[in-house]
Order: structure tokens, then sequence, then C-alpha cells
């Protein structure tokens, strides 16, 4: 399936609109992670586990829409949107992926 973040696909016509799909992944970063981060942000550099929990949770949530759309019969998502939110209340410890498109049909 073609998965893009652009309004169509260069050659290719858009023959039916299926609607809207999306996906979400909310995941936890566990205390110890959540520890060496801090560490890591005060003498600097990256925080190779919250890399991680970010493109797990991208992953996860594209794997949801690509799978609603698929159950559709669409054969392209277009105009692909990301959004990323840290939540769970003071301590921020979960992070919320969601991810939108529009399911096609492509002639």
């Amino acid at each position: 399936m073609i998965v893009t973040t652009t309004d169509g696909i260069d050659g290719r016509k858009v023959t039916a609109y299926l609607g809207v799909v999306s996906g979400e992944a909310i995941l936890g970063a566990n205390i110890f992670k959540d520890f060496l981060a801090s560490v890591r942000d005060i003498v600097g550099g990256r925080s190779g586990s919250y890399e991680k929990v970010m493109k797990d949770a991208k992953n996860e949530a594209m794997k949801d829409m690509e799978k609603e759309a698929a159950e559709l019969g669409a054969d392209a998502i277009l105009a692909v949107d990301l959004d990323y939110e840290v939540i769970g209340g003071d301590e921020k410890t979960m992070l919320m992926v969601s991810v939108n498109g529009t399911a096609v049909k492509l002639g």
C-alpha cells in the first residue's frame, strides 16, 4: 500500500475516495528510561530510549491506519498527518501518536 503525506501520486489517478482512516498508539516509558533521559538532558546528547519509544508508537499507529485502509479496499492513503502528544498528568510519562489520512482507490 502506498502511504504518503502528499495529496496525490504522480502518474496515478484517484478513482474513489474511501474515507478518512486513522491509527493511534499510546506507549509508556518506564521510570528507568525517564531517569536516564533526564540525566542525558542535563549532560547533553540524544535519548535513544525515547527515540525508540517514539518510533515504536509511530509504527504501531501507521500499522493500524494501513489495516483500516486495507479493510476498505484502498490502494493508497493520501495526505497523511502524524501528531505526537505527551500525556500522563504531571509526570507526562506516556506518548500518544495519532495518524490520519484519506484512503483511496487508484486507477
